[in-house]
């Protein structure tokens, strides 16, 4: 059965023309500012770079003569598409010690060791990071990395406190694998956790007041005590959305079935495991939600017969015949008995490979569910499910692409709740 789930720990563009989106819900695009200081998980820092480049926003990466010990300056001015900034001297001529820093929408440190988070608790201003963060009027997201004991050192505990008490956004660490054989607290969070931040702290509020109920993740049917039906959905996507929704100002209600990703800390979560529990959930829920995103990837059949104990090869033999029988119809559902005002969002993942006949299924899908808006997206091997992007067509209810996006599975979901929004 459901069990409601009180949210543990979280982990938390090159764009598309988004087609018919109003320009004024169109995201911003942000001037962010990297930090990267001198540790091992420099190397994640990459990814960071990256994730905010594929949101679309411009990102300039202020480095520390450690940190380019670890990694080579031209990868970060691959991935950021600008030159890096490590030098407390260049551009004299232009003030560049505090433009940068002025400039920033946002500033997020990943990672920050125990060198650099003392030196920022501390005002210090002896190199191009320092006087960015001093310079700078705009929120600053830091992510620790480091050893357990440095992490739990005492003059970290209070440094990291005084940040807080700053308004210094810290995220993580996490506990996990460290250097060598070390494991702990002290790990650098992942980079969606880190970005989510980054963006939340700059998020228009355009959501504040909704609730939102939002479905993840693969549902699984039981063939016997062991094996199951199911798909390969992480439930990244969803999670996505409901990460983005929640820094939007939405109250969220998360439903979650299977998911091989973590879910945001502090919403609301569900968790199922089949198509029926599913729907259970759902129904109950939905009245009470003005959105509702069906994100999750439903099994459309479940065995008729569910084994009480573990199917034998012995018994059975070569061949093995299952029945399967149709699993109730969730998202039609939704639609015959919505509430007034209500807007639901439907997923269509299918493996078509060409454009026009992809988006063909996807009107008449939505012809047949009746939900206001569909979002589809091609899926298979290696696209689609189990990956950090996404490709996405939105179709309204009268077949008319209302947006079209790619990029990171968060900025993805900024573009589909920029039509939510807008609607």
């Amino acid at each position: 059965m459901p069990v409601e789930a009180t949210p543990v720990g979280a982990t938390p563009a090159g764009t598309m023309p988004v087609g018919a989106l109003p320009a004024h819900v169109m995201a911003r695009r942000l001037n962010v500012v990297v930090g990267i200081t001198g540790g091992i998980a420099a190397y994640k820092a990459v990814g960071v770079v990256r994730a905010f480049v594929l949101a679309g926003h411009d990102v300039h990466v202020v480095a520390t003569e450690g940190a380019l010990r670890f990694v080579g300056r031209p990868t970060l001015e691959a991935i950021s598409r600008n030159l890096v900034h490590s030098d407390l001297y260049e551009g004299v001529a232009e003030v560049r010690h505090v433009a940068i820093g002025q400039a920033a929408d946002l500033v997020v440190v990943a990672p920050a060791t125990a060198n650099s988070i003392a030196k920022l608790a501390g005002g210090f201003a002896d190199d191009l990071l320092g006087n960015t963060i001093l310079a700078s009027t705009a929120p600053v997201i830091i992510a620790p990395a480091m050893h357990t004991e440095m992490w739990q050192n005492p003059a970290t505990v209070a440094n990291v406190q005084l940040l807080r008490n700053r308004g210094i956004t810290i995220v993580g660490p996490a506990v996990g694998q460290l250097t060598g054989t070390d494991s702990g607290p002290g790990r650098m969070s992942e980079v969606d956790e880190i970005v989510a931040a980054g963006l939340s702290a700059v998020a228009p509020q355009d959501l504040a007041g909704r609730r939102i109920l939002i479905t993840a993740g693969g549902t699984r049917e039981p063939l016997d005590p062991v094996r199951f039906i199911g798909n390969r959905s992480s439930g990244r996507q969803g999670v996505a959305l409901a990460t983005a929704a929640a820094a939007r100002g939405a109250e969220v209600t998360l439903v979650v079935a299977n998911l091989e990703v973590e879910h945001p800390a502090s919403i609301r979560v569900i968790t199922v495991g089949t198509t029926a529990e599913l729907a259970e959930v759902v129904a109950a829920e939905a009245p009470s939600h003005g959105v509702v995103i069906m994100a999750a990837a439903v099994a459309d059949y479940r065995p008729e017969r569910v084994a009480e104990s573990k199917i034998k090869k012995d018994r059975e033999g070569d061949v093995l015949e299952l029945r399967l029988i149709r699993n109730p119809d969730i998202l039609r559902s939704l639609a015959d008995h919505r509430v007034q005002g209500q807007l639901i969002v439907g997923f269509a993942a299918e493996t078509e490979l060409d454009d026009a006949k992809l988006l063909s299924l996807g009107r008449e899908k939505i012809a047949r569910k009746g939900s206001d808006l569909l979002v589809i997206n091609r899926v298979g091997w290696t696209e689609g499910f189990a990956t950090a992007h996404n490709t996405i067509s939105v179709v309204d209810s009268s077949g008319v692409v209302a947006a079209e996006a790619t990029g990171t599975k968060l900025s993805v979901a900024d573009r589909i709740l920029d039509l939510v929004s807008a609607r």
